[in-house]
């Protein structure tokens, strides 16, 4: 599957952003999608993630409660809704998905797209 990212964008602190993740190729809804970032200097971290059906979804714990993850298989997309968004969480936004099951590790996710740059200032 071949993803595109796109939403990101500056946005000031408190403020909200929607990033979109576009599937193409094989069959989307057989997919567990999930969300990562990463911030300049650091490791790449889990943010968010969510079954195929769009059962079950976990979070990050510090995202948790500003964030919410979601996908419209009928679209071929996933979604990720940031609200309170907090400079900490300035970062390149990277969607990814898998076959294996629902994951917060990155090694599990076969695929990736290119990121998406996320800006919040203070």
């Amino acid at each position: 599957v071949q993803l595109q990212a796109s939403g990101g964008g500056l946005v000031q602190a408190g403020g909200s952003l929607r990033l979109s993740c576009a599937a193409s190729g094989r069959i989307f809804s057989s997919y567990v999608m999930g969300w990562f970032r990463q911030a300049p200097g650091k490791e790449r971290e889990f943010v968010a993630t969510i079954t195929s059906s769009g059962g079950t979804t976990y979070y990050a714990g510090s995202v948790k409660s500003r964030f919410t993850i979601s996908r419209d298989n009928g679209k071929n997309t996933v979604f990720l809704q940031m609200n309170s968004l907090k400079p900490e969480d300035t970062a390149v936004y990277f969607c990814a998905a898998t076959l294996r099951g629902i994951s917060r590790i990155d090694s599990a996710y076969d695929s990736w797209g290119q990121g998406t740059q996320v800006t919040v200032s203070s």
